[in-house]
């Protein structure tokens, strides 16, 4: 089952105490970072403290995932190796994030190593998911290729911040107003959903200090379709959280037209008003999507 995110924090591997403070925030989510938050004199340690935040995640009752290092670093396969363990059920592995993937081939080069693996630690082959972080022009382009090439994958988010990998493959400026990603991030939301992935996240806010920013370009992303971000400080989580969760209103205006239109249903009418508006089987198959993922939430 696909897990619901409304937020993912990431935190620097080797920051073994930021571990605790990441959960305290209310994140859904932690990324541990072996690769760009690691200095490299510190990365080979840094893949047991990865594996014992997986170990202290799983206890808190929080997702885990792992960015680990790229294939050209030669580092990759022993990152995964070390942040798996025989210790945890399949269902709280963590999900393993390659960095700055371009084409189908790379994940589907650890999904043969992950399969050797799950064989070793006996899990079900497949059990260890390989999100699709969209970091460069070539995956951006190819997302729902890629997607569709690799039953591991979940769009898991489309980096559209400032200085990274993204605006520096890609050649925007980054803006507060995000207008230079807004065809990167509907593009990411439609090639989720055509390769049928509902819960498409995104990485785009990076002022720590302006909250009121992150609520507006949160409001965005949902806008666009968006299910929840990627964040890279504890104080983002509580707005980003309140952003993607369906306000009461939203969802008792959700569950009136559900049930305004079972009436209809039942009169023998394929369409009927409510609140206003006239509601067909597409809107109430819309708001059941709303409560739905409302659900998930909660579970």
């Amino acid at each position: 089952m696909t897990r619901v995110l409304r937020s993912a924090l990431f935190v620097p591997a080797n920051r073994e105490s930021w571990v605790a403070k990441a959960v305290a925030s209310g994140t859904d989510s932690v990324i541990l970072d072996l690769e760009d938050a690691v200095p490299v004199d510190q990365k080979v340690a840094s893949r047991e403290l990865a594996r014992q935040g997986v170990l202290e995640l799983a206890d808190a009752g929080v997702h885990a995932q792992v960015r680990v290092n790229g294939w050209d670093t030669g580092l990759t396969a022993e990152d995964v190796r070390g942040v798996l363990t025989g210790e945890l059920p399949a269902e709280q592995q963590p999900e393993i994030l390659l960095p700055k993937v371009r084409a189908a081939d790379d994940l589907l080069r650890l999904g043969r190593f992950l399969r050797v693996l799950e064989g070793e630690l006996g899990l079900q082959i497949g059990a260890v998911r390989t999100p699709l972080g969209l970091e460069t022009a070539e995956a951006m382009r190819a997302a729902y290729d890629i997607l569709r090439a690799c039953p591991r994958a979940e769009l898991f988010f489309l980096a559209a911040g400032a200085g990274g990998d993204a605006s520096r493959s890609v050649g925007y400026v980054w803006s507060k107003q995000g207008t230079e990603t807004l065809y990167l991030r509907s593009k990411a939301v439609l090639d989720s959903r055509a390769a049928g992935i509902a819960y498409p996240m995104v990485s785009s806010w990076w002022e720590i200090a302006d909250l009121e920013g992150l609520e507006r370009d949160a409001r965005l992303n949902r806008s666009l379709g968006f299910r929840g971000m990627v964040v890279m400080h504890p104080s983002h989580v509580p707005v980003v959280n309140r952003v993607f969760t369906p306000s009461e209103e939203e969802l008792a205006h959700a569950r009136g037209l559900v049930e305004a239109f079972e009436r209809a249903e039942r009169d023998g009418r394929a369409a009927v008003v409510y609140d206003g508006d006239m509601i067909d089987r597409a809107m109430a198959e819309s708001a059941r999507q709303l409560l739905d993922f409302a659900a998930s939430l909660d579970r």
